[in-house]
C-alpha cells in the first residue's frame, strides 16, 4: 500500500517544510500563533484526505504534479523569504 505514495515522497518532503516557512511567516506577521496552528493542522489533515483518497487518480499525472508542486513551493518559499528580507 505505500509502494503507491512513493512518487510523492519529494512533495510531501518540499510541502511540509513549506508549511513550516509558511507558519514561521505568519508569526513574524503577528499572527496568534494558537490559531495559525489550529488551522495548520486542520490544512494537514484535508491535504491528508484529498492525498489519500486523490492518489489513484493522480498516478498517471505524478511527473506533471511533482514539476508543478515543485515549482510552486519554490515559488512560496522564495516569496516568504524576500517578504523576510524586506521586513514586510
Amino acid at each position: 500500500m505505500l509502494e503507491q505514495y512513493l512518487p510523492f515522497v519529494g512533495l510531501i518532503i518540499f510541502g511540509n517544510i513549506e508549511n513550516l516557512v509558511l507558519s514561521s511567516q505568519g508569526v513574524v506577521a503577528g499572527a496568534n500563533p494558537l490559531k495559525l496552528g489550529i488551522l495548520s493542522f486542520i490544512a494537514v489533515a484535508i491535504w491528508l484526505a484529498i492525498g489519500t483518497f486523490g492518489t489513484r487518480i493522480a498516478l498517471p499525472y505524478v511527473s506533471f504534479i511533482d514539476f508543478f508542486g515543485g515549482l510552486i513551493i519554490f515559488v512560496l518559499g522564495a516569496q516568504a523569504m524576500i517578504e523576510a528580507f524586506r521586513g514586510e
